[in-house]
C-alpha cells in the first residue's frame, strides 16, 4: 500500500517536468518573425534604375529620413536624370557636388504627408528645400494641363507608387533649385511678362533675375497677362511692340527690389518700396495689399510669396507705372 502512493508522486513529478519541457521547446520553436519594410529609401535602394538617387541620399544623410516612421511623398529622378543634370551644371560625378548644394536639391523633391498624384492641382506647393534668399521653404509650380510638370523641367512618368511611408511619383528631370526666371518661364500667367522680359536684344533682365550674387536677393511684383493686356488698353496700344523701349525697360525695372527677400509678413501700412528704377512705390494693407505707383494708380497683390532660391514672387493684378 506504500508503494501506490510513490508511484502517483512520481507519475506527477514527470508529468511536470515533460510539460515544463514542452513549454520550452515551445519557446524557442517560436521567434519574433522578421517584418520586411519598403520604405521610400528600400524601394530607392532595390531599384537599379535609382542607384544614383540611392548614392546621393546615402551622400547627404538623407537615407535614414526617408527611411523612417514619417510620411513623405518624394519626386524621384532616374538614373538618366541624374546624369542629365550633371553634365547640365558641369560636374563629373556626384562627388563633385557640394554636399550643402546636393542636400537642398534633393530636399527639393521632397513634400511632408502623403500626396497622390489626383491631389494635385495646378499652382504652388511647398518642398523641403530651403534656398539662399530665405529661411523659408522654396516654392514648386505644379500643372496639371498635360500630365503633372514640376517647375517646368520635370515630369512625373509613373505616379502613385505606394511605399510603407509615403508616395513616389517617378520624374524624368532632376528638379534643380528654382531662381525668379524659373517661375516665370514655368507659369503661365506670366507668358506676357516673359515676353516683355525678352523683347529686346540689349534687355539683360532675364540674366540679372537668374543672378544668386549681389543685387539679388530679389523681390518682384509680376503682373498677370491679364493686367498687361488691361495696360495696352489704358495705353490705346495694340501690342507690347508699341510701347517704347525705355519705358518698357523702366517699367519692368520698377516691378523689382533688389538685395531684399520682402516676403508678405514683412510688408507694412505705408511702406515706401525703391525698386530698381530707381522709383518707389507705396504699399497700403486693409483688406488687402494694394500698390499705388508714382502715377496714383492702384494694383491689387493678390497671391504672395512665391519663394525662389534668389528671391520672392508676388503676384499683381495691374501693371505699375513709373514717373517718365
Amino acid at each position: 500500500m506504500k508503494l501506490f502512493p510513490k508511484l502517483v508522486k512520481f507519475t506527477a513529478i514527470v508529468l511536470l517536468f515533460s510539460g515544463a519541457t514542452s513549454c520550452s521547446d515551445d519557446d524557442d520553436a517560436v521567434s519574433p518573425p522578421m517584418i520586411e519594410t519598403n520604405t521610400i529609401a528600400d524601394f530607392v535602394a532595390s531599384n537599379e534604375n535609382y542607384s544614383s538617387l540611392a548614392a546621393a541620399l546615402e551622400v547627404t544623410g538623407l537615407t535614414s529620413t526617408l527611411d523612417g516612421a514619417e510620411n513623405y511623398t518624394v519626386f524621384a529622378p532616374d538614373n538618366d536624370a541624374f546624369a542629365a543634370f550633371l553634365s547640365d551644371n558641369g560636374f563629373s560625378g556626384l562627388n563633385d557636388v557640394p554636399v550643402a548644394l546636393l542636400t537642398q536639391v534633393l530636399l527639393n523633391h521632397v513634400q511632408m504627408g502623403e500626396i497622390m498624384a489626383s491631389d494635385l492641382s495646378t499652382g504652388y506647393i511647398q518642398s523641403m528645400a530651403v534656398g539662399g534668399a530665405s529661411d523659408e521653404n522654396l516654392s514648386m509650380y505644379i500643372n496639371t494641363e498635360n500630365g503633372v510638370v514640376i517647375n517646368g523641367v520635370a515630369t512625373v512618368t509613373m505616379a502613385d507608387v505606394e511605399v510603407d511611408n509615403g508616395i513616389i511619383h517617378a520624374v524624368d528631370a532632376v528638379i534643380g533649385l528654382p531662381d525668379i526666371v524659373t517661375f516665370a518661364l514655368a507659369d503661365p500667367t506670366f507668358e506676357i511678362l516673359v515676353a516683355a522680359l525678352t523683347r529686346e536684344e540689349d534687355y539683360a533682365f532675364v540674366e540679372i533675375l537668374m543672378e544668386t550674387d549681389a543685387p539679388a536677393p530679389y523681390t518682384v511684383f509680376a503682373p498677370t497677362n491679364d493686367a498687361f493686356v488691361a495696360l495696352l488698353e489704358e495705353l490705346e496700344m495694340s501690342s507690347l511692340e508699341d510701347i517704347p523701349s525705355d519705358v518698357l525697360a523702366s517699367t519692368l525695372s520698377y516691378h523689382v527690389v533688389t538685395g531684399a527677400n520682402v516676403r508678405s509678413e514683412d510688408l507694412s501700412d505705408g511702406m515706401e518700396v525703391g525698386t530698381f528704377a530707381d522709383q518707389s512705390f507705396t504699399i497700403n494693407l486693409g483688406d488687402g495689399a494694394v500698390i499705388t505707383d508714382a502715377n496714383d494708380r492702384t494694383s491689387n497683390i493678390i497671391a504672395v510669396d512665391v519663394q525662389a532660391n534668389n528671391g520672392v514672387i508676388h503676384v499683381i493684378d495691374t501693371v505699375v507705372l513709373p514717373a517718365m
